[in-house]
């Protein structure tokens, strides 16, 4: 019997080994986690979960899975899309247009060097209060496609982000 009681727990603990992996990094505080570290540096207030635009998230990155072209859905809300192989997770997605900061130029209120930023504004949107997030694997290739929706918008010609 404690055999048994053995296999069976390292039968568990492999099962989890397994899949536990798969599911890091790309929970919903992952992805908030990302975007408040980014807020936080540029004094914007949090920004908070809304299980509606994930759903709405959701179902526009189920609709693009098959092809996982970085096409906009031109919808009542702000956007960002990523798309990246391996195990591209939430953290990655997000980090990825955090990281467009070094292209935002204040003081111009533009994008420098002919680079884009304006993923990491709309992050950082001071209007912004809501986020939900998706991430579905492509049907086509290896790749992941992440998409966060952001309630208000942002991105507004001629307005600072912060």
């Amino acid at each position: 019997m404690g055999s048994f009681k053995i296999s069976s727990a390292i039968f568990c603990f492999v099962l989890l080994a397994m899949f536990w992996p798969s599911r890091a990094q790309n929970s919903q505080q992952d992805y908030l986690d990302v975007h408040n570290a980014a807020r936080a540096q540029v004094n914007v207030s949090r920004i908070a979960w809304d299980d509606r635009l994930a759903a709405y998230a959701k179902n526009y990155a189920t609709q693009r899975m098959n092809d996982c072209q970085l096409m906009h859905s031109g919808g009542p809300y702000g956007e960002n899309l990523a798309a990246g192989s391996g195990d591209f997770t939430a953290r990655a997605a997000v980090n990825l247009w955090v990281n467009e900061r070094q292209y935002y130029d204040y003081g111009s209120n533009s994008c420098t060097q002919g680079k884009e930023c304006r993923h990491y504004t709309q992050v950082v949107w001071r209007n912004s209060a809501r986020t939900g997030c998706a991430r579905v694997q492509c049907t086509n290739s290896p790749s992941w496609f992440v998409i966060c929706s952001y309630d208000p918008p942002g991105n507004y010609i001629g307005q600072r982000p912060y």
